[in-house]
């Protein structure tokens, strides 16, 4: 498998309730219900972040599913967000931002 790094879209909007992660299309006001383990694939979403990881320290370590399983089921998933617009996924991770500097 070749690794994949998730970002979150920037044309939408999103809100948790309730440990589940709500998100908004702003390009066709579709609304999007995420259960809990999508809502943690969700909120890791970063773009430095690869999937494997966000499997393995988060889904697998959180819910107690098997790493197969999980990784299958979280590939899905975000390609599925990805068919809709509302996820990247980005061949090699987003550049950290730069730290700012302070002048003397």
């Amino acid at each position: 498998m070749i690794e994949k790094y998730p970002l979150r879209g920037t044309q939408l909007a999103s809100r948790v309730l309730d440990g589940e992660v709500i998100i908004m299309s702003a390009a066709d006001s579709t609304l999007f219900s995420l259960n809990p383990v999508a809502s943690v694939i969700w909120q890791a979403a970063d773009g430095r972040t690869p999937l494997s990881a966000i499997v393995r320290e988060h889904i697998c370590e959180e819910f107690d599913i098997d790493p197969e399983t999980a990784s299958r089921d979280a590939e899905a998933f975000a390609e599925e967000l990805k068919s809709h617009g509302i996820l990247q996924l980005l061949d090699g991770p987003i550049p950290a931002a730069p730290q700012a500097t302070e002048s003397a």
